[in-house]
């Protein structure tokens, strides 16, 4: 075993921090062996010195700056556990490359704004961003795709991003209850923030995505050319109907390459219930990739918390002490494509559209003319019930179409005279190779 220790100075003691260093602490043996070396937690930076963390720091020099960590001549590698995409955490991020450190980050924002720039950086200064932590909390997916499917093209890469969101949309479908209600339980058991925005618009799935699909498909990170949309409009009524059709709802992100460019997107996706991760449940997350030589990969886990977060900063440590390092986004930086934006209106599917209509005769027929006249074949039609003259749902799935085909008429069935509300549209996704 190596002597020389790999020395390590962690920003941010939050929940990330705190099981950061309590796992370095309580498998400090474990670690050294798997190591090499040990791996020795030097100084620690938080913006609260008195707060309780139930952590033993006596030996651990406490910063109040955290570019101080940056520049300290006796760190080998300092993690960034503050959060944003901007402001300190990039700041010190960037000292840090500047300065020859190694940098592992569970800042998923940060890299999705400023990845392609931080690469560059990292390389030029010949040392490593690592960054397990930021997407999918304890599933090993970066190390998976950029080692152990280093063979193969990936040909798409999609899975449930966002906790929160899982379990949300698992407990609506478990209790039939809306999404608001289902929301302020997610709150009180601390599954979602006070502001849940991030989470619930898409966001935060979104700049998992971008990440993923800079691995996947060797280019440039773009978080703006992914499209968004979050869960606020999928209603307990479309839940029970997705049961019913054979499908269950998931915010889903999924990037994939077409003849118009790279498709990123983030929604809220029907998936059949013959697939894995239908049946991926509460806060748990699930990646999907598609390897044209090994077929399809599934990994599950945790995707948020102390332990598996923690858990995948210090993966990052164990493979530094080792000095396994790969380029940030697995091919050189300079290497990695700038691919065109596919338009989400290019987009090709299968859609569920749920109407709320007046019970009236001719309404069914007005509806099929507005999109036969767009070339949107339908599949299959569900009505409940019959109110004449009362707001009934109406629930529609179609063959596969263009998206702008399908907006175009949705659009005209707004407009006629017996639909109550706007049309409400999920995509039905084909999650087959």
């Amino acid at each position: 075993m190596t002597t020389k220790p790999l020395t390590v100075a962690i920003a941010g003691l939050g929940t990330v921090g705190a099981g950061t260093v309590k796992l370095l602490q309580d498998h400090a043996g474990l670690l050294a062996e798997r190591s090499g070396r040990p791996i020795r937690l030097k100084s620690v930076s938080a913006r609260d010195r008195k707060r309780d963390r139930g952590l033993d720091l006596s030996q651990v020099h406490w910063v109040d700056d955290p570019l101080a960590l940056a520049v300290d001549p006796e760190v080998d590698v300092v993690v960034e556990l503050i959060g944003g995409s901007d402001g300190v955490a990039k700041a010190l991020v960037e000292k840090s490359l500047h300065d020859g450190k190694h940098v592992v980050t569970a800042n998923k924002a940060l890299l999705a704004h400023h990845g392609n720039a931080l690469a560059r950086l990292a390389e030029t200064s010949g040392v490593s961003i690592s960054y397990e932590a930021a997407v999918a909390g304890g599933i090993p997916i970066i190390k998976l795709m950029r080692e152990g499917l280093a063979a193969n093209r990936i040909k798409r890469v999609y899975g449930i991003l966002n906790g929160t969101c899982n379990y949300i949309l698992t407990e609506m479908r478990r209790t039939g209850r809306e999404f608001a209600d289902v929301l302020a339980d997610a709150q009180r058991l601390g599954y979602a923030e006070s502001d849940p925005s991030f989470d619930v618009d898409g966001i935060d799935a979104a700049h998992k995505l971008s990440i993923l699909t800079s691995v996947a498909f060797g280019c440039e990170i773009n978080f703006a050319g992914v499209h968004v949309e979050g869960i606020r409009h999928v209603s307990a009524v479309d839940i029970a109907f997705a049961q019913e059709l054979g499908y269950r709802i998931k915010l889903l992100g999924i990037a994939s390459l077409s003849e118009h460019g790279i498709e990123q997107r983030v929604h809220a996706t029907m998936v059949s219930l013959d697939t894995a991760i239908a049946h991926v449940e509460g806060v748990f997350n699930a990646v999907v990739t598609i390897g044209d030589f090994v077929g399809q990969n599934v990994a599950e886990g945790r995707g948020a918390g102390a332990g598996p977060t923690a858990s995948a900063v210090v993966a990052d440590l164990v493979d530094l002490a080792r000095k396994r390092a790969l380029p940030t986004f697995a091919i050189p930086a300079a290497k990695l494509a700038k691919l065109p934006v596919a338009p989400m209106e290019r987009h090709y599917g299968a859609y569920y559209v749920r109407l709320m209509v007046k019970d009236r005769p001719g309404v069914i027929a007005d509806v099929a003319a507005a999109l036969r006249d767009e070339r949107v074949s339908m599949e299959a039609m569900l009505q409940r019930g019959r109110a004449p003259d009362e707001v009934v749902p109406v629930v529609i799935t179609t063959h596969e179409t263009e998206e702008s085909s399908m907006r175009r008429a949705l659009a005209r069935i707004a407009k006629l005279g017996t639909v109550a509300e706007p049309p409400r549209m999920i995509r039905i996704e084909s999650l087959t190779a």
